[in-house]
């Protein structure tokens, strides 16, 4: 018999079961928020934390899954995103979906402007209604600027905005920070504290348990597609979540590494500089390094720092001039084909926009740009190719049905993995890695964690750029903090931390800053 819905929560599922191609993604699943609650939903990738989530939604229509849901209190089913919208339920997805061609304003208000006629007064209106959102999320985004010049974390922080434009009822956000600075992240924990204070309920779906401790008022995990625990607030704690998560006990130690003493270098920088552009790329401005072979090193500092030109002007992603060394031989790279004939390769931050192709299926989003030694006589030898993809499979344990399965049905952790399955299939020597666990779980980072020390160990010279400072100080060997283009500290495991990094960005900021009002390059 089906329980009753109870009136004092705002959303709730009761029974939820839900198949992808044979694959049961939930099994069973009763969950229910609070008025008035952030309530935190956890799980490893793969769990079903997405796919609960897409179904209370909307995205996965009514019908398509078994059990039922209720909004306060009263039965509900939706058979599009719209209908739940008009419902009272927001929701911001963990991949960015902006319509890139207009402007930050027309996005945050995309179908549902109704702020009345003419063109000069509707943009006016929509400018200053986005100015009133960003100030509350104390944020600085040009709401005139064109989407597509904007960096993958102002995209996020748009999608945000227009979500809590429509001031919703409940509020889910999948992996909101995943693309956030730390200022951002505590901005918009104000604004989600003073929502809750307003009477908005949120779904916080995330891997950062930090987070949840800070700002979150109950949890659901989810593990297998079945609910392994509900936690209150007074209960919480980190190892009880991760237990819960796992089944098992985790260590948060990273792997154990030590850079091998007088290793030949294999990478060398010498004043690569990266031209800026508005909204889009910061630039780097005269950067040198270099990392032997069994080195990983970390390119830390804030957002907007550089860091990833860095990594893209290495790669021949973005235009830059200066020179790059590779076995001590000088590499002319003016695009991604040079960096890869020379032995580099790169991991990009997002996943979605610059990675997987969703139309190709999860071999051939292994072997794309990996044919050539699985060909004879150019052509591609089908067995060879299975071998090999089978292979990597296993290595990487991508979780998968078979190597025919969509792309899309994978969790954020199994397409992180099958990235990097594409990318170790050239066995490079250099491999440059930008937001390597961005969006996973914290069992998936152990396994990136442990994969990236095993490729160091190899001989691989490996370049490490992560938001989280605790990644980068506790993974990387050596540390190099990068502040408005430019590296302003160096140091090497052991000799500092966090607040190092930290102290280091700042007073560069600050010097500056001092710069910029005496008239003085810095």
């Amino acid at each position: 018999m089906q329980q009753a819905a109870d009136t004092q929560y705002v959303i709730e599922a009761r029974g939820i079961t839900k198949s992808f191609g044979g694959v049961q993604a939930l099994r069973g699943i009763n969950f229910a928020v609070r008025a008035g609650d952030i309530h935190a939903l956890l799980g490893q990738n793969g769990a079903g934390k997405s796919t609960l989530v897409k179904i209370l939604n909307g995205v996965h229509r009514a019908g398509s899954y078994g059990g039922s849901i209720a909004i306060a209190g009263q039965p509900a089913s939706f058979a599009s995103p719209a209908e739940a919208t008009a419902h009272g339920v927001g929701y911001v997805p963990q991949e960015i979906e902006v319509l890139e061609q207009l402007s930050v304003a027309e996005n945050v208000f995309a179908g549902h402007t109704g702020l009345g006629q003419g063109v000069i007064f509707y943009r006016r209106k929509l400018e200053e209604r986005t100015r009133e959102i960003f100030d509350d999320l104390g944020l600085d985004i040009d709401p005139r600027a064109i989407v597509a010049l904007l960096t993958s974390a102002q995209r996020h922080l748009v999608m945000i905005a227009r979500a809590l434009a429509l001031r919703p009822r409940v509020l889910m956000l999948d992996e909101p920070t995943a693309s956030l600075s730390g200022t951002e992240v505590d901005s918009l924990f104000g604004v989600l504290r003073r929502l809750r204070a307003q009477g908005v309920t949120m779904i916080y779906i995330t891997h950062r348990l930090p987070e949840v401790l800070a700002v979150c008022d109950s949890a659901t995990v989810l593990r297998d597609g079945q609910v392994a625990a509900e936690i209150a607030r007074e209960d919480f704690d980190e190892e009880r979540f991760i237990f819960a998560m796992s089944g098992q006990k985790l260590s948060r130690l990273f792997p154990q590494h030590v850079a091998p003493v007088g290793a030949p270098t294999v990478l060398e920088v010498r004043h690569l500089t990266v031209p800026g552009q508005p909204g889009a790329i910061h630039g780097a401005r005269d950067i040198s390094f270099s990392v032997a072979g069994g080195e990983i090193v970390g390119l830390a500092g804030l957002l907007g720092s550089g860091r990833s030109e860095i990594l893209h002007g290495i790669y021949g992603r973005v235009p830059a001039t200066g020179e790059i060394l590779v076995d001590g031989l000088p590499a002319t790279i003016r695009s991604p084909r040079d960096a890869r004939a020379v032995g580099i390769a790169l991991l990009t931050e997002d996943r979605k926009r610059d990675g997987l192709l969703f139309n190709l299926p999860i071999g051939a989003n292994i072997t794309i740009g990996n044919l050539e030694p699985l060909s004879r006589h150019g052509t591609v030898s089908g067995e060879r190719e299975r071998g090999a993809v089978l292979e990597s499979m296993r290595a990487l344990n991508i979780k998968a049905s078979s190597p025919q399965a969509p792309v899309a049905h994978l969790s954020g952790g199994n397409q992180q993995k099958l990235l990097f399955a594409r990318v170790l299939m050239r066995a490079p020597r250099v491999l440059l890695l930008d937001e390597p666990t961005k969006g996973v779980d914290a069992a998936t980072r152990l396994e990136i964690y442990r994969l990236v020390v095993e490729l160091a160990q190899k001989g691989v010279a490996l370049v490490v750029v992560a938001s989280e400072l605790e990644e980068i100080v506790g993974l990387c060997d050596r540390v190099l903090t990068v502040a408005d283009g430019r590296i302003v500290d160096e140091f090497r495991r052991g000799e500092g931390g966090e607040d190092r990094v930290l102290r280091a960005a700042a007073a560069a900021q600050a010097r500056n800053q001092t710069s910029a009002l005496s008239g003085v390059s810095p």
